[in-house]
């Protein structure tokens, strides 16, 4: 499956309006067996920003696509000076309420699984197993050459070590951990090779354009046939990656929930979109099902 560098989207007429009534939401987790699918939109109150919606990345910045990065050493050093930075503030965001309740609901049996669009591990840092990162992670790096794969921290210190004094200041963050930074700000940023044999080091993520490894993408649909209903959470639904477990839900009559505040491009096939913000609404829902949300994650 490839990830169509589709940026924006914009509602039709005709989808239903959104409401603020949890009990669909309540009732589908009390059912237990919901799969959850999240997007940007849930970690947002970590303080990683949403790209699309009111003040989205989107209206600022444009995603590094697959085709760029690979084509061009002066994207790929665009790409690492940019990102080098951004993760210095991306790795220290912690899971939020909306993060600690889905753990919870995990862990009181109501949840089949997790896909995340998300590539900041904060559902697994807030307790959720079994995780499925639909897009790949920013903790890992990968080498298009040989394939080894080693720890982003790793590839962090190495950095480090050969631009001395890179600090320069950001204009915002953006959701796939990369850094608002001018091409004079950029400057001869030096990118580092594998450590392994030379070659050209990628984040262990999927980018714009990119295809999402295939068997990854039969375990979703494994994971919605399994599934009693799924639950979106904070994803506009504008690509094909998550749309599609969307329609095949819809498709095989289970039950489709959406709690994001603004349309998604899978409205239609939805049961309902809940408009609250996810932390108090995941909260509530809990809170409802009697079901304990820490206030934050012990490590």
């Amino acid at each position: 499956m490839r990830i169509r560098p589709t940026l924006s989207w914009t509602p039709t007429e005709g989808l239903p309006p959104g409401t603020t009534d949890l009990e669909p939401v309540v009732d589908a987790l009390r059912g237990g067996g919901v799969l959850v699918l999240s997007g940007a939109g849930i970690s947002t109150e970590s303080g990683i920003p949403d790209y699309r919606g009111e003040g989205g990345s989107l209206s600022r910045h444009t995603p590094m696509t697959y085709q760029d990065f690979t084509a061009e050493a002066r994207a790929r050093r665009r790409y690492w000076a940019r990102s080098h930075l951004g993760w210095r503030t991306f790795g220290r965001a912690r899971p939020n309420a909306g993060h600690r309740a889905v753990a919870a609901f995990g862990r009181h049996g109501l949840l089949s699984g997790v896909i995340t669009q998300n590539v900041d591990g904060l559902h697994q840092g807030a307790g959720s197993e079994d995780v499925v990162e639909l897009h790949g992670s920013l903790a890992r790096v990968v080498c298009l050459s040989c394939g080894a794969r080693s720890p982003r921290r790793e590839l962090a210190r190495r950095l480090e070590e050969a631009n001395g004094g890179f600090a320069p200041v950001a204009a915002g963050i953006n959701p796939d951990g990369d850094a608002d930074l001018t091409d004079e700000q950029v400057g001869d940023f030096r990118v580092v090779p594998c450590a392994v044999c030379g070659g050209v080091l990628k984040p262990d993520v999927v980018f714009f354009g990119e295809t999402v490894p295939p068997r990854r993408v039969e375990h979703c649909r494994r994971l919605v046939h399994e599934a009693t209903s799924l639950l979106v959470l904070g994803s506009s639904l504008t690509v094909m990656s998550g749309l599609r477990f969307v329609r095949e839900a819809a498709l095989a009559g289970k039950p489709v929930l959406i709690v994001n505040r603004d349309a998604t491009r899978g409205d239609r096939h939805a049961l309902t979109r809940v408009t609250l913000p996810l932390g108090a609404a995941l909260t509530t829902a809990a809170d409802r099902l009697g079901v304990p949300v820490p206030h934050s994650v012990d490590h």
